[in-house]
């Protein structure tokens, strides 16, 4: 790898920190936030995910900004669908639901009867 290629990873990695700390800032405001400026926000964040950067370097920024590893899933559902999502927490919140099905059918029929 030579510097010219470091310095251009480097350049989009503060690319994409900055955007994706703002994000998360955006996301944790408690003030009105201007939806004009959150799409663009998100939309500059996009073009930079698009940009390649090393996997070990792209999933630490996943990592530390949540809302910036929900944009990036996003860009990339058609190939590996909710691929970053916690299995856990999916199967953990389809079982939940399941129950609650259940509950609430098991309550239905009582009713009936």
């Amino acid at each position: 790898m030579t510097a010219s290629d470091i310095e251009t990873i480097r350049g989009r990695l503060q690319t994409v920190t900055t955007l994706a700390h703002l994000l998360e800032r955006i996301e944790r405001s408690e003030g009105v936030v201007n939806p004009d400026q959150y799409q663009a926000v998100v939309a500059k964040l996009k073009e930079a995910l698009s940009q390649p950067l090393p996997d070990a370097v792209l999933n630490a920024v996943l990592a530390a900004h949540p809302a910036t590893a929900e944009v990036y899933e996003n860009l990339h559902y058609a190939v590996s669908g909710l691929s970053r999502s916690s299995l856990e927490r999916s199967v953990s919140s389809e079982m939940l639901a399941a129950q609650e099905l259940a509950r609430f059918t098991l309550h239905a029929r009582s009713d009936k009867g």
